[in-house]
């Protein structure tokens, strides 16, 4: 079974580590570099705290910090593999342990001339980079980055666990943990730079993103006060029945750890049957669809028209979101820096029928 409180793991149970480091404010390539060596030492230092440590995770923006000033952002950004991921391989393979670590920002392909990607890496216990994802969806309207290009990926993680990546912002969209579970992720891991005034929300929301996917959570979230953002902590480790089994308060380098068990897991995707969602999303209805002789794994297709048309028609959806909330990126009332003020707004239908006109999209 999963469990917390030991400084163990097992052959059946992943050792995973949140460390909740506070946010660094660096302007220089040295002051990330410094600042690097101090995460490489950590890693070491807490896998002598916590032998059985398998799997250590680090926060969003705990590596370069959050670069106010464009021309820092772009100074700073690095490539992939590079210097910092040389630096964060060299640490896992010397203490023997896979890691997680945020890259803002990632080079973009066409650098300087388009903004940076929020990266994270995945390395290995050998100090390979395993996975690195793109956050998909930046926190607009404050994150300027490249919306990430590369989509969600399964890895086999450390005693072969199924990991996922995803960041901060990507979490409040149900989709993608539901994308990174149906293609077999067994853990998700989200580090988060998350500030004030959205600590309950952003708790419950991994809370409850385990229980619907049937999924563990690792949550590393940053702490203290860059200048700017109150990083609110809480960092946390759950079972893929949602329930909390570690949480950090608000302190910096706040440690939680504890045993996600492999075995565990994988009897409950199986065996579950009431509250077995991945199962039952593909089998809909099943117990009716049986009893009426019209087979026996119920109904396969997808029942949601939005999902339908985002996929078949993805202008027709963008302009189905802005009947139901706005048609401009910025908003009068509270402009932000970037953002360009609204312009004339037109009637949403009689948008939607111009573009299907244009572009035949039906």
């Amino acid at each position: 079974m999963s469990r917390h409180g030991d400084i163990s793991s097992s052959n059946d149970t992943v050792g995973v580590c949140v460390f909740q480091y506070p946010m660094p404010r660096l302007n220089t390539v040295e002051d990330v570099m410094e600042n690097a060596k101090k995460i490489c030492n950590i890693v070491k230092g807490v896998k002598q705290g916590l032998p059985g440590m398998d799997l250590i995770i680090f926060p969003e923006y705990s590596t370069m910090g959050i670069m106010y000033d464009r021309d820092e952002m772009f100074e700073t950004a690095c490539q992939i593999p590079g210097p910092l991921t040389d630096l964060f391989g060299d640490a896992c393979k010397e203490a023997g342990v896979w890691g997680v670590f945020s890259l803002t920002g990632e080079q973009h392909e066409e650098h300087p001339v388009k903004n940076p990607y929020n990266t994270l890496v995945l390395i290995n216990d050998q100090g390979d980079i395993v996975q690195k994802y793109r956050k998909l969806l930046p926190w607009t309207p404050i994150e300027g980055w490249t919306p990430g290009n590369l989509g969600t990926f399964v890895t086999e993680g450390p005693k072969g666990l199924n990991v996922s990546m995803i960041i901060c912002d990507d979490g409040n969209y149900p989709e993608i943990w539901r994308d990174c579970a149906m293609r077999g992720a067994e853990l998700i891991i989200r580090p988060q730079g998350y500030m004030y005034p959205a600590k309950e929300q952003q708790v419950l929301v991994s809370k409850c993103m385990a229980w619907c996917n049937q999924v563990y959570v690792a949550v590393a979230n940053a702490s203290g006060f860059d200048g700017v953002y109150t990083y609110f902590g809480h960092s946390a480790i759950i079972g893929c029945d949602g329930r909390t089994l570690g949480e950090c308060g608000t302190e910096d380098n706040g440690i939680q750890y504890a045993q996600f068990s492999i075995s565990g897991i994988r009897d409950a995707r199986t065996n579950d049957q009431s509250q077995n969602q991945l199962f039952k999303l593909t089998h809909r209805g099943y117990t009716g669809v049986y009893a009426n002789g019209d087979g026996e794994k119920g109904l396969a297709e997808c029942p949601f028209e939005f999902y339908h048309t985002w996929v078949n028609n993805p202008l027709k959806a963008q302009k189905m979101a802005e009947a139901v909330t706005r048609s401009t990126i910025g908003v009068k009332c509270c402009p932000v820096a970037g953002i360009p003020a609204p312009a004339e707004q037109f009637d949403v239908e009689d948008d939607i029928e111009e573009l299907t006109n244009e572009h035949n999209l039906l």
